[in-house]
């Protein structure tokens, strides 16, 4: 798959590439809605600092140069509004995501989505899943929105999040 480009303009929001300068925003868009995201996010259940940001976005730096994945920041308003990412699989991606508690119920994450499985189809990707705890259901309602099918349950890699079942469902689209 050929490498994404580092910003996208999709209607209202922007996906922007991290980095890092985005550390201080990030750290109080995850603390601001701590409850909410690491409800569901390993990486967020215990708190999020400084050092965590500092950690991510050196990690994810790394990756994209490496085309391990390709993360960016979804912004509104110039604000950070929540984070989705595309991860290399064997002949397609996975795509991940997160948003801060004060976007949530407007379909960002159903947009933001939908673009990055187009744009991953353009880039040669031959499929997109998306994966999500049994238990969360509204994150399961993007994949079902978008015209992905459901195609497995497979068990959630461990430490899981507090409010996780250890259950995860798989969606899949392949590329038309």
């Amino acid at each position: 798959m050929e490498t994404p480009a580092e910003s996208y303009r999709v209607d209202e929001f922007t996906l922007a590439r991290w980095r890092f300068a985005d550390g201080p925003e990030l750290t109080a868009t995850v603390a601001g809605s701590l409850e909410h995201i690491g409800a569901w996010m390993i990486w967020a259940a215990g708190g999020y600092t400084a050092d965590d940001s500092a950690e991510f976005l050196k990690r994810t730096n790394e990756n994209w140069e490496s085309g391990e994945t390709h993360d960016f920041a979804i912004r509104v308003g110039g604000e950070i509004a929540g984070a989705i990412g595309m991860m290399t699989r064997d002949g397609g991606i996975e795509i991940g995501y997160w948003l801060a508690l004060g976007h949530t119920g407007r379909g960002l994450i159903t947009r933001a989505a939908g673009f990055l499985t187009a744009e991953a189809f353009r880039l040669g990707a031959g499929y997109v899943e998306i994966k999500h705890d049994e238990l969360n259901v509204r994150s399961g309602a993007v994949p079902a929105r978008l015209g992905f099918t459901e195609v497995r349950s497979e068990p959630a890699e461990k430490p899981l999040a507090p409010s996780c079942s250890g259950t995860n469902h798989v969606w899949r689209k392949e590329k038309p």
